[in-house]
């Protein structure tokens, strides 16, 4: 989800946040004090990471070892002391969560965002280097909603990822993280590119 306008008031304590966000009517991400209010998404934007969301969903209905969150969960990375809302996320095992928040978890495996306009260099530039700082972090997946394109994140080292990208809708997208593909076609069903 898009990170649009700073808010007036730049030294917030953590606690200020989660309470403040506890009872906001919209969600807003956390750096290091600031407190920064984000924007709403689009329809395609919403129909991509719900495709995706629930296809994994169901690939792992009868599978504990992983768990699925979507964009109403918070991340929290500690080291560059960030509250973050991926619009999807896979958890292998069980959430580690962040001072026992059921609403913030510390250890996706893959992590999966639908680029906007307005985001897309951040997603894939400081965002990014964020959420690498994660030592569970293994995969990463950008989705574009204006057209079919894909690109794929995947840890090799501690310093070095491969990408790869899909841009057809005849294309599987594999994850390498866990046995599991899906389609281009099922990930931008009703997407409208001319919208």
């Amino acid at each position: 989800m898009p990170m649009q306008q700073v808010q007036q008031h730049y030294d917030y304590i953590l606690e200020e946040y989660l309470s403040l966000e506890e009872n906001a009517e919209y969600r807003s991400e956390y750096y290091n004090g600031e407190i920064i209010a984000m924007a709403g998404g689009t329809i395609n934007h919403n129909r991509i990471a719900v495709n995706v969301g629930t296809a994994l969903n169901f690939h792992f209905k009868d599978q504990k070892e992983y768990d699925v969150a979507i964009s109403d969960v918070k991340l929290w990375i500690p080291e560059t002391q960030h509250f973050l809302y991926p619009d999807v996320m896979v958890i292998a095992d069980k959430p580690v969560y962040y001072e026992n928040r059921k609403d913030t978890i510390t250890n996706p495996l893959v992590i999966i965002e639908v680029l906007s306009k307005s985001t897309q260099h951040y997603d894939k530039g400081d965002k990014f280097r964020y959420y690498r700082t994660l030592p569970s972090f293994k995969e990463y997946i950008l989705i574009n909603q204006y057209e079919c394109l894909i690109e794929q994140y995947t840890k090799i080292s501690d310093y070095e990822w491969r990408i790869s990208y899909k841009e057809h809708t005849d294309a599987m997208l594999k994850f390498v993280s866990f046995p599991f593909q899906i389609s281009l076609q099922d990930i931008y069903n009703k997407v409208d590119f001319g919208s």
